[in-house]
């Protein structure tokens, strides 16, 4: 793929989920490793966390994201659209605080106090090396779709925020393509649907009690693509 890289169909596709009991809205996934269970870790990977093909990918998305909200947050809100910031990537605990809190290790972030998205890049390795580019680009449209929760109406923003983020990010990724902001390639959808939806299967993060199962996360993220923005709100 040229430029900008996400393979595939989307319409199987779930995002990672928030932490709870953190002020933030944001995903934490935790990879098989060569020793056994790491959060954020790669198995078997030479490539360092400041991978520059990686973080190149992690431009790219920010700019795919950033652009399709631009052309369309205005289907959603008469407000003024101002994108959030991006603070970008960090590593453990030494990225941007939220409200005080400290950045949690191995996880993606929106911060609604500071109004920006952050990542650690060890979260963004693990995936980017077990599952593949687009990886990145579900992870921030999913965080992105938390920025947008906080820029709409009450009564638009679900009480499930998080299936609604990953119904925004369906859209968002369906939406970009159609644009012609990015070109999908062959063969990489079973990678992604299989890896997510294998680890939605095995950890707590995919409890139905807290952020919905991974048959509900599905349904989100293709409800989003199928139908648009319409769809999540």
């Amino acid at each position: 793929m040229v430029g900008p890289r996400f393979a595939g169909q989307l319409i199987a596709l779930i995002a990672a989920v928030v932490v709870a009991a953190m002020p933030v809205a944001g995903c934490t996934v935790t990879f098989e490793t060569a020793d056994g269970m790491g959060t954020g870790s790669a198995s078997g990977s030479s490539a360092e966390p400041g991978s520059e093909t990686r973080q190149q990918d992690e431009r790219y998305a920010v700019e795919v994201v950033g652009a399709f909200w631009q052309r369309h947050f205005g289907e959603l809100s008469r407000r003024p659209y101002v994108p959030p910031q991006i603070a970008g990537g960090y590593i453990g605990e030494n990225g941007p605080a939220c409200g005080g809190t400290p950045s949690p290790p191995g996880n993606a972030f929106y911060c609604p106090a500071g109004d920006f998205l952050a990542w650690d890049e060890q979260l963004m390795d693990a995936g980017y090396q077990q599952i593949g580019d687009a990886w990145v680009y579900v992870v921030i449209a999913h965080e992105w779709g938390h920025a947008v929760q906080a820029r709409l109406r009450g009564s638009q923003v679900s009480v499930a925020a998080e299936l609604q983020a990953d119904c925004l990010a369906g859209a968002t990724l369906q939406g970009a393509v159609d644009d012609g902001l990015v070109r999908l390639e062959p063969g990489d959808t079973e990678e992604l649907t299989g890896a997510l939806v294998a680890v939605a299967d095995e950890f707590p993060w995919a409890d139905p009690s807290s952020h919905g199962d991974a048959r509900q996360r599905t349904q989100a993220f293709s409800a989003g693509a199928s139908g648009g923005l319409q769809a999540c709100v």
